[in-house]
């Protein structure tokens, strides 16, 4: 039964969320808040919707680069390198990023006869943003069943795992990482060095997965 909207980037999380649930998938929703690297994640989150016969739209956010201070929406080379377990790497949190985009994707699920809203939070996000924590998403699910007729939920069910479990239910679905896009910098290619380059070779590492990754270095 198709009766779930998921948030759908075109990273490696939810695209393999994308695969994993997409018997449940009636809608995918991107959202353009002017990220650097926004113009490659995407297209990826549009072709694969498409590939799966799910119907694709991205919502712009234009105003979040415009009102909201982070290194993501300054600018690649304000992008901090290192792994994200270090303190430089909050300089990339967005303040509220999930809320506001969580806010509107149920909006748009019970206006589209839909019962739940995909995310694919991870625990390695926890130490850095707040808006990706067990207690957030259970907090969100609350204020989204109060607030809507039909009671929409949240669904999140990477919330206590981490990237390289996720990379190996990927495998098994046999989702093509080289169509997915994880830099921060967002330039022609993955840099190699920044937070989320890092943990996407340890994920693609740890799965026994060849990377099939361009990077600079």
């Amino acid at each position: 039964m198709k009766d779930s909207l998921i948030v759908v980037s075109g990273g490696m999380d939810s695209i393999t969320l994308l695969y994993e649930y997409a018997d449940r998938i009636a809608l995918g929703v991107s959202f353009d808040y002017g990220a650097n690297h926004n113009a490659r994640e995407i297209p990826f989150a549009h072709l694969h919707c498409e590939r799966l016969g799910i119907r694709h739209i991205v919502i712009p956010l234009a105003f979040m680069k415009e009102y909201f201070k982070s290194s993501l929406l300054s600018g690649g080379e304000a992008i901090p390198e290192g792994h994200y377990a270090d303190e430089n790497m909050k300089s990339t949190v967005v303040p509220f990023r999930n809320g506001i985009m969580l806010s509107i994707a149920c909006g748009i699920a019970e206006s589209n006869g839909l019962k739940r809203v995909l995310i694919a939070n991870h625990g390695g996000d926890h130490a850095i943003y707040p808006d990706c924590r067990s207690s957030f998403i259970e907090a969100m699910n609350q204020a989204m069943r109060e607030g809507t007729y039909e009671h929409i939920e949240i669904l999140a069910p990477y919330t206590h795992i981490t990237k390289s479990d996720i990379a190996r239910r990927g495998k098994r679905l046999q989702v093509n990482y080289a169509e997915t896009w994880s830099c921060y910098k967002g330039g022609e290619k993955h840099c190699g060095k920044c937070g989320t380059c890092v943990e996407r070779k340890e994920a693609l590492h740890d799965a026994q997965i060849d990377d099939p990754t361009e990077y600079e270095d």
